[in-house]
């Protein structure tokens, strides 16, 4: 998911899909970007090893033809021991393609001399060739129609040998491969090896230049047709001037380079006779070269066995060799293969922008992670099925920052439920505790406060044992709270649901409760539809309590505090104090059952038990906020029962 080989590709010839990269075969140039700079070695090049095996096996006579860049891949090996080497693989002839390439660079030569408007682009390169021919098949008469140095060595080879001489190309190119292969020149190469296979070779049959018999090659021998590997070789071994006055040849490398020169001479705009462009920074960096030295290094060695071999060179022998073959075809043919797509219309393409999170333009980034330049390109690419939105890093990075702000709200909503399942758990056990306290004690309580009644009412005001049985009457009283507390916790009352004006519940709460001296009340109604589907007596339970605990909070006086809100689907009363708070420590605790921090005897723990009780039995929710350090400011709490409007 690097979309690195994306990006290299000057074709976008390379199709993701659940986030792994295919190289779409049509749509390949065979540049071989993708292979080289893939770190994870997830594209493999073509292997003609078994090819040239079989071929060597044969029992034919075949040719080694060797690239004129080998000097930048073979550095450390004397050109003498490397044709010892390559002989020692079975190879009946050892020649340079730099002869080739002066055959080439002479009908280069010719061209140019053609008093004709005509405008060409060299086929030196076949990845040219092939983006040409897929991308601009509107220019492919443009195409020079003169062979590659490889195919007129081939050519030249079979002249001179017999044309049933097998020919193996070795260079630092795979779409050398492609070439080989293709409708129009089938049959004139007969296999290609990059130079990392030929190493392989080597290392497979033991060869090593120490123990290699040095040989020279075979004859014809090149000249400056040497210097082809290098961007502008073509020109100095045509003797083809460059002149930025006439601006009559332009000369271009490189990827980005390549792509723009051609877009500008198919629309008529680069104003010159030949644009000699390479897909690579010259051959010498083609992506079947396994050395890592940078390109000046490489142009170095080139540079200095070209000279070295131009010292040494017969020249009345090579002159013989180029009038010998002066007549030798070494025109050819291109094949238009459109592999233009169409471009979507702006609804379609609107469409994924904003699946790709791209609702205006301050939203294209532009930023190339996703492997296109623009995010338009990369829009584009997904109509054409070659992408993916999710390719989009800043869009995956914002739905990610989306799924986890999610995944926190889900985890909160959990931890709430869980929360509730607990307190649920805690009420269903009290609750069956509480049935049997009731169901034991209640009778009996009921004889004991009977009597202790009829007991003091029988006592003489004046006897010393009337404080005595008063006593025992008002415990008696205190007890039958708290079972009837009791009773009411356990029993599984039913919700009985009326349309109900809360701002009613909260007006007849209020009417049976006596506010004390010294505690003021504010009742605030922002709820514009008051109207839910509520139990009266129940919700008007549930705030009794809340009241009663607000006004135990405030025992020096205060102010409390009714609201009631809402929206559409939910209402909500808010019973807010001025008291004394309720500690950190403690808010967890406030619905359990039999938990008070009452006074002895002033509380039994269950009110807000059933109160939590009951708002759950109308599927809503009770809430606190509480503050109890003076320090942090005012104290107080405020609890907030949020009821649905409807039924569930």
């Amino acid at each position: 998911m690097c979309y690195t080989c994306v990006r290299e590709c000057p074709v976008k010839a390379i199709r993701i899909t659940d986030g792994q990269a295919q190289v779409v075969g049509e749509r390949c140039i065979a540049c071989g970007n993708c292979a080289r700079i893939c770190s994870q070695h997830a594209k493999i090049l073509r292997s003609s090893i078994d090819e040239v095996r079989a071929l060597l096996r044969s029992g034919g006579p075949v040719a080694a033809c060797l690239a004129p860049s080998f000097p930048a891949e073979f550095t450390e090996t004397p050109y003498t021991q490397l044709v010892g080497m390559i002989r020692s693989l079975g190879f009946q002839f050892v020649v340079e393609v730099s002869f080739g390439a002066d055959l080439v660079a002479r009908e280069y030569r010719k061209l140019l001399d053609t008093r004709d408007d005509r405008r060409y682009i060299s086929t030196t390169c076949p990845a040219v060739i092939s983006y040409v021919e897929r991308y601009y098949p509107d220019i492919v008469g443009s195409l020079a129609p003169i062979v590659s140095p490889m195919t007129a060595m081939a050519r030249a080879l079979r002249r001179l040998h017999g044309d049933d001489l097998q020919v193996v190309f070795i260079g630092p190119c795979i779409a050398k491969k492609a070439e080989a292969l293709s409708d129009s020149l089938s049959g004139e190469v007969d296999a290609v090896l990059m130079f990392a296979e030929l190493q392989r070779m080597f290392a497979d049959d033991g060869l090593f230049p120490d123990g290699a018999i040095a040989s020279d090659f075979d004859p014809p021998h090149g000249g400056l047709g040497g210097l082809f590997p290098i961007s502008r070789g073509i020109l100095q071994a045509a003797d083809i001037r460059e002149d930025l006055m006439t601006g009559e040849v332009i000369a271009t490398q490189g990827r980005s380079h390549m792509l723009d020169a051609v877009k500008e001479f198919a629309e008529g705009d680069l104003g010159s006779k030949l644009l000699e462009v390479l897909c690579c920074e010259g051959c010498i960096m083609g992506p079947g070269i396994s050395t890592d030295a940078p390109l000046f290094n490489r142009r170095r060695h080139v540079r200095t066995y070209v000279c070295h071999r131009l010292e040494k060179l017969d020249r009345s022998e090579w002159r013989q060799y180029m009038d010998r073959l002066a007549d030798l075809d070494l025109h050819r043919g291109y094949r238009a293969d459109d592999q233009r797509l169409p471009t979507p219309h702006r609804a379609e393409l609107t469409a994924i922008m904003h699946r790709m999170g791209k609702f205006a333009p301050a939203d294209e980034l532009n930023c190339g992670a996703c492997g296109y330049d623009t995010c338009i390109e990369h829009a584009v690419a997904i109509h054409k099925k070659l992408a993916e939105s999710e390719m989009c890093l800043p869009n995956t990075i914002d739905q990610l920052r989306v799924a986890l702000t999610e995944l926190k709200v889900s985890h909160e909503e959990l931890a709430t439920t869980q929360e509730a399942l607990l307190q649920s758990e805690k009420l269903a056990g009290m609750g069956q505790l509480a049935a049997g306290i009731a169901h034991e004690v209640n009778n009996p309580l009921g004889v004991v406060l009977m009597y202790a009644h009829l007991l003091l009412d029988d006592c003489d005001p004046k006897s010393k044992l009337r404080d005595d049985v008063a006593m025992i009457a008002e415990q008696a009283d205190r007890c039958k709270k708290i079972v009837a507390g009791l009773l009411h916790f356990a029993r599984q009352n039913k919700v009985c649901r009326e349309p109900i004006d809360i701002r009613d519940i909260v007006d007849r709460m209020l009417r049976a409760m006596a506010l004390p001296d010294g505690v003021s009340l504010e009742i605030q109604h922002e709820v514009e539809n008051p109207i839910a589907e509520v139990d009266r007596d129940q919700i008007v339970q549930v705030l009794t309590n809340l009241v009663s605990n607000a006004i135990a909070a405030m025992p020096d006086g205060g102010r409390l505090t009714i609201r009631t809100t809402g929206n559409e689907h939910r209402v909500n009363i808010a019973v807010g104090d001025t008291g004394v708070g309720i500690p950190p420590e403690n808010i967890k605790k406030i619905f359990d059952p039999f938990f008070t921090t009452k006074q002895m005897g002033k509380g039994t723990g269950l009110g807000l038990a059933v109160s939590y009780g009951i708002v759950k039995m109308h599927s809503g929710d009770i809430r606190v906020q509480s503050q109890a350090d003076p320090a942090a400011g005012p104290t107080g709490s405020t609890f907030t029962v949020s009821l649905p409007r409807r039924g569930e």
